[in-house]
């Protein structure tokens, strides 16, 4: 075993000074990865606290004021577009509904932010390790074509290019899980956000029965009388 570890660790110097941004960007990788798995739990979007009791407010006659007080209680992502929506009450539908857009952009913007790094990584690790063995090739070209005369050439030429090659092996190895990783992130949000979407088409048409009724800011919402449901 120590034997494999030292030989890994040859081969690692000798890819040279490129290996080591490509070992940065696999922390990048790791880090962000960790990061995001933690904060894109379920409940970040949507926490079962809010969507039972805004079910119930919806089935037994909504009130603004509860709902409001239900995304006090329970901060995410659909807290926050329910908010927004409760906060044009009295206004136009298309302008409750422009209001959810805009709150959505803002939380799906916040929550893509860290998944960037991840995506550069992506990007950048092929990039590095194509320039490291680019480099490699040069110097390898370079000293079998200045060999003295009845040298390998073959030996010589072939022994550069594997050393060559390993930067691109290395940025590879990192890119690829960085893409995976940042594919099932990205995924993770577009789940949460069905379910975003959900609720907001269920607590819209709530809304539509306050239209024309006047803007209301967040502290009036506490004086919103109830909305009787319909029989």
């Amino acid at each position: 075993m120590s034997e494999r570890v030292q030989t890994l660790w040859q081969l690692f110097l000798a890819g040279g000074l490129l290996m080591w941004p490509i070992v940065v960007m696999s922390l990048v990788v790791v880090t962000f990865g960790i990061e995001r798995l933690v904060a894109l739990r379920g409940g970040r979007f949507l926490p079962s606290g809010l969507r039972d009791g805004i079910g119930k407010l919806v089935t037994g006659g909504f009130d603004p004021r509860k709902a409001y007080r239900l995304c006090q209680e329970f901060p995410s992502a659909a807290a926050d577009v329910l908010a927004a929506m409760l906060e044009k009450v009295g206004r136009p539908v298309p302008e409750i509904e422009r209001a959810a857009e805009v709150a959505k952009d803002r939380e799906a913007s916040r929550l893509y932010a860290n998944i960037r790094p991840i995506s550069l990584a992506v990007t950048v690790t092929p990039l590095l390790g194509l320039l490291g063995t680019v480099q490699g090739m040069i110097m390898a070209f370079y000293t079998t074509a200045n060999l003295e005369a009845g040298a390998n050439r073959a030996a010589e030429l072939a022994s550069g290019i594997y050393v060559a090659l390993i930067t691109t092996f290395a940025g590879l190895c990192v890119a690829i899980p960085a893409a995976m990783i940042a594919h099932y992130l990205e995924g993770r949000i577009l789940r949460g956000f069905r379910g975003v979407d959900d609720l907001v088409a269920e607590v819209l048409p709530q809304l539509e029965r306050y239209e024309n009724k006047g803007r209301l800011t967040p502290a009036q919402l506490a004086a919103l009388p109830p909305v009787v449901p319909k029989k």
